[in-house]
Order: structure tokens, then C-alpha cells, then sequence
């Protein structure tokens, strides 16, 4: 930083084209409250961006979505936060004067307000989060637990869409960070949870997340079929969530499900993906099938009270720590599923 008036920060300039520049600390307005972050973990959303882009994203833009800092400024008009407050910060707000928001529906907000920028020394917070989505966090919930509430907001959310009663079988496809937050709230709502991946590491980990299956679909031909053999008298499982984002796993998720199942759609896919769906399947056995995106501030609140109880660990989700200037090795180890989530550590 130069005379404490600049930062650096991560920009993306096109596909795989990661920058590391810096610019003046954010000004901040009466209702807005700028952090000096602690920590920025890495997500499967920024792995996609840096990847392939974001059709909503016009590069260059500021990179990153989750962290957790400390309170370095408070603009005049804000209440009920102070400078040098810890703080847990979700990433979006809804308008809360929409239809959508009127009806419920958060998370297809017309007007959802998203605040990109994590990896960065410091992050300006709209007045619209810090109104409903910014938390003060005391010292027993460390900035790596914190950091973890935007994605396991998505998690609690999509649960909360899923028919799951104690004694169900819950097929859990993708043991990323969220299909394990997915694998792990579904064990505590009393499942029988499968888990698949290709990976050993996170398999490992969905089994000391409690699952009762974690399989590997390396060289299985047919998935479906080897899902359902695991099921009382092969019938499929009672709930099948999707967790990868990949067109092929939505559609042999709605295969594995039994008569009368659930699908949760959760893993966002490439843009101009079609779902090819049996309609005798789907009519004759009765399944439903839901897309989720997102989640909304109920489930924000719901996410950061279950860190706090310990549901999920940071020492099972974040694995390596990197300084900003190694963003993109973080990035790309992420991207190889050799860890779960690696994290960007800040000086102070």
C-alpha cells in the first residue's frame, strides 16, 4: 500500500487472465462501511469466471466474492456496527420492492445488488448489505468460519427446498464444497446420504462428514444403475440433489430417483445448456424436478448460526493458505479438486 491511501487488488481481464493491480481504497458512503479483509476463500463460481467468464461480468472486473474481515470504517448514517467489529459478509442483497422479493422469492430478485472484489485488502460494503447481510461475529467464530457463510448460505437454501425426512435416501452427486455442505446438512436432517465423485480426497471427507455411502464413479458405465442398486430394493433414492454443474450429472440425477422422488437442480451449467428429460419418466413415475439458485437472507442468517454451532469445520474445507499475490495458484489448485477450498491470507 502506498501511504495507506492505496490497495491491492485482483482483477480479471479476460479468461485466465488474472491481475494483481493497485488502486486507491474504496471512498465509502453515509450508509456504507469498508472492511480490511482477513481472509478470501476461493469458490467453484470464481473457478468457472476465471475459466470460461460470466455472462452477467464484462471484464475487467473485480474478482471474488467470499471473505471475512474487520471494520476499518463506518460511514455516518450506519447503525449497529463500529469500527474495529469482526464481521461475517454475504456478497448480494435483495431490493426487498420487487415481485419477486414481495412474493417470497429472494433469490430472483429483478434488482439483486451483487458486490464483487473479495480478493482485496479492502472491500467496500454497500449500504444495502450492511442493512441485511453483514454480521457482527465474536471471537470464538474465526475469519476461515466466517468466510465459509456465503457458500453454505446456498447450501441451508437449497436444503430447505428438499422433502427430506429422517430415514430418506438422499443421493448427493458432487462432493465439491457445496455438494459436502449439501452431503452434511442432509446427515443432520437424519438421511441416508450417498455421496459420488471422482475424487478420493472428497470422499474421504464426505465420510467424516457422516455420510453413509461415498462411491467413486471412476469407469462406472452405468451410474444410475450402480446409484440404485445402493437403495432398498433398487428403487432410487428418495431425494437426488446435483452439485457439479455439469448438463450430464442434472440428467442421470433425475434418473436416479425413485417413483414419487425429489431432484434438486443446484449446480449451475454452462450457458446454453438443455436438459433432456424423459416426459414418460417423468410422468408416469411422478417426479419432481427443481432448479435453485442463489439463497436469500433468511438463509444467510440460518448459515452463519450453523458455523457458529459447528455443523461444518474450517479445517475440513479450507486447506492451503496463499498471500494475494499467489491468487491464481490458489485458483487453479482449487480447480483440480486436490483440495476442497484453498484461502487468501491478508497482512495486518
Amino acid at each position: 500500500m502506498d501511504g495507506g491511501t492505496h490497495m491491492k487488488r485482483a482483477v480479471l481481464y479476460k479468461e485466465e487472465e488474472l491481475r494483481i493491480e493497485e488502486c486507491p481504497i474504496p471512498e465509502i458512503g453515509p450508509g456504507e462501511v469498508l472492511i480490511k479483509n482477513k481472509i478470501s476463500t476461493t469458490c467453484g463460481t470464481d473457478v468457472k469466471i476465471y475459466k470460461r467468464g460470466y455472462p452477467l461480468l464484462t471484464p475487467p472486473h473485480p474478482f471474488g466474492h467470499e471473505y471475512s474481515g474487520v471494520i476499518q470504517a463506518v460511514g455516518r448514517d450506519v447503525k449497529g456496527f463500529k469500527e474495529g467489529d469482526r464481521v461475517a459478509v454475504h456478497n448480494t442483497a435483495p431490493c426487498n420492492e420487487c415481485y419477486y422479493c414481495k412474493k417470497g422469492l429472494h433469490s430472483m430478485c429483478e434488482d439483486m445488488l451483487f458486490n464483487r472484489g473479495s480478493y482485496a485488502e479492502y472491500v467496500k460494503v454497500p449500504e444495502r448489505i450492511v442493512r441485511q447481510n453483514m454480521f457482527v461475529i465474536d471471537s470464538s467464530v474465526s475469519h476461515k468460519t466466517a468466510s465459509l457463510m456465503e457458500p453454505f448460505s446456498c447450501a441451508v437454501y437449497g436444503i430447505d427446498n428438499c422433502p427430506i425426512h429422517p430415514g430418506d435416501t438422499v443421493a448427493v452427486n458432487g462432493a465439491g464444497p457445496i455438494g459436502l455442505m449439501f452431503a452434511r446438512l442432509a446427515v443432520l436432517r437424519g438421511a441416508k446420504v450417498i455421496v459420488s465423485d471422482l475424487k478420493e480426497n472428497r470422499l474421504k471427507l464426505a465420510e467424516r462428514l457422516g455420510v453413509w455411502k461415498a462411491v467413486n464413479l471412476s469407469g462406472v458405465e452405468d451410474s444410475v444403475s450402480f446409484i440404485k442398486e445402493l437403495t432398498d430394493a433398487g428403487r432410487g433414492a428418495d431425494v437426488v440433489i446435483e452439485a457439479t454443474g455439469l448438463i450430464g450429472i442434472w440428467e442421470t440425477s433425475v434418473r436416479m430417483a425413485r417413483k414419487g422422488g425429489f431432484v434438486l437442480l443446484f449446480g449451475g451449467t454452462k450457458g446454453g445448456s438443455v436438459l433432456h428429460v424423459d416426459a414418460t419418466l417423468l410422468h408416469y413415475s411422478q417426479v419432481t424436478i427443481k432448479g435453485v439458485f442463489h439463497t436469500t437472507p433468511q438463509h444467510v442468517m440460518t448459515a452463519l448460526e450453523l458455523l457458529k454451532m459447528g455443523v461444518i469445520s474450517e479445517n475440513d474445507f479450507i486447506q492451503n493458505e496463499y498471500r494475494l499475490e499467489d491468487l491464481e495458484k490458489a485458483i487453479l489448485e482449487h480447480a483440480s479438486g486436490d483440495v476442497i477450498k484453498n484461502c487468501i491470507v491478508y497482512e495486518d
